[in-house]
């Protein structure tokens, strides 16, 4: 078993069709939706986003199964900003200041930012982060200078792959920063409810299949 990817997944068709139902409320909103027209474009959008500071929701193929969000159904941000943990509390998650956020790293690179190096692809050990790369990834250095790190691989996951490595295109950094897309509930399994989500916190952009949904600045 090398991924969690056994939930249900929903069509382009099935998105397009709540994001019709809800274009009024969307334009009221201030929403804009943009359908990209490949995976590379969406994932150079999406990267993008994040390394302006925005805050994602990631909404694609099979939902996981079980406890962790395992960049299916995740809110992404970018780890080297050192308020990206406040920020995610203040807009979303409303969590204990304590409590860390995931670094979602290539499979390939795990030795040269960790201390530790192994196969961690559901998110269920801690690995030292190397002291000379705690500076540019603050966001996922816990206090005791720790990552609970998921490592990704084309294989597993090629399109939350593309995500990464497109990021580190934008940044040097081949990694990003994960957490459950949700709020004191369980995380969302169905369009409907991610739209909901997005629509009722202050979450920047949700990516949905093909389909980009983007808050406009000043709502």
């Amino acid at each position: 078993m090398d991924h969690a990817y056994f939930g249900p997944q929903f069509s382009d068709d099935q998105i397009a069709s709540l994001l019709g139902s809800n274009a009024q409320h969307l334009k009221r909103a201030g929403c804009r939706v943009h359908q990209m027209a490949s995976s590379p474009e969406l994932c150079k959008r999406t990267a993008q986003a994040i390394a302006d500071g925005q805050l994602v929701g990631w909404f694609q193929g099979r939902m996981e199964w079980g406890p962790r969000a395992l960049g299916n159904r995740s809110i992404v941000c970018d780890p080297r900003r050192a308020d990206m943990k406040d920020i995610l509390n203040r807009k979303i998650k409303r969590r204990e200041s304590f409590r860390p956020f995931a670094p979602l790293i290539f499979r390939e690179s795990v030795s040269e930012w960790f201390e530790q190096d192994g196969d961690v692809p559901f998110m269920m050990q801690v690995y030292p982060i190397r002291p000379e790369k705690r500076p540019q990834i603050p966001a996922a250095t816990h206090v005791d200078g720790s990552g609970r790190l998921q490592t990704v691989t084309r294989d597993a996951n090629p399109l939350y792959y593309g995500l990464i490595e497109a990021f580190r295109d934008f940044t040097g950094v081949p990694m990003v920063l994960n957490t459950s897309f949700n709020e004191d509930e369980p995380v969302v399994c169905k369009p409907e409810k991610a739209l909901d989500y997005f629509l009722r916190t202050r979450m920047d952009v949700l990516v949905m299949g093909s389909y980009d949904i983007e808050r406009m600045q000043g709502q």
